[in-house]
């Protein structure tokens, strides 16, 4: 298993409905089981004018989002254990998990779990990618006794 450093940033007031910082590890070294390495990885947990900002910026798209992923890429001859940074929106996080029917702390676990696949190179941009990356994905969250997020709730 990886030996994790996180760092978890809080930039929303609103905290309501966050997980501890030892709901964000589980899930986070529940996605990297499978490395052995030492890795760094940060979380910052912002509100829907800071993700807005940001997706704007970097993907171009002209409104806040529930999960994006920065995964380090480090200059030549430099070697950090760093996987990336994550930013989560916690309105937009609990929002979707109201509207979809699921349990906040586990559509929050399916963000996290979701955007550490997305450092760790997956995407689901085609449809065998993200075939492949739902199919991890629900695995990894059955292994936390959660249901697949992909299926339909009425």
């Amino acid at each position: 298993m990886a030996i994790l450093e996180l760092d978890l940033q809080i930039a929303t007031e609103d905290t309501k409905h966050l997980p501890s910082e030892a709901d964000f590890r589980l899930w986070v070294e529940t996605a990297l089981a499978n490395s052995d390495e030492e890795l760094e990885v940060t979380i910052r947990i912002v509100d829907e004018e800071e993700s807005h900002a940001l997706n704007h910026e970097y993907r171009g798209k002209d409104k806040p989002t529930n999960v994006l992923s920065f995964p380090f890429e480090a200059p030549p001859g430099l070697e950090l254990p760093l996987l990336g940074d994550l930013v989560i929106c916690a309105q937009i996080v609990q929002n979707e998990a109201e509207e979809q029917n699921k349990v906040p702390l586990h559509h929050w676990a399916h963000m996290t779990i979701h955007g550490i696949l997305h450092l760790c190179g997956y995407d689901h941009i085609n449809d065998d990618e993200a075939d492949e990356m739902e199919a991890i994905e629900t695995q990894l969250l059955s292994s936390l006794s959660i249901s697949d997020p992909y299926l339909i709730k009425e």
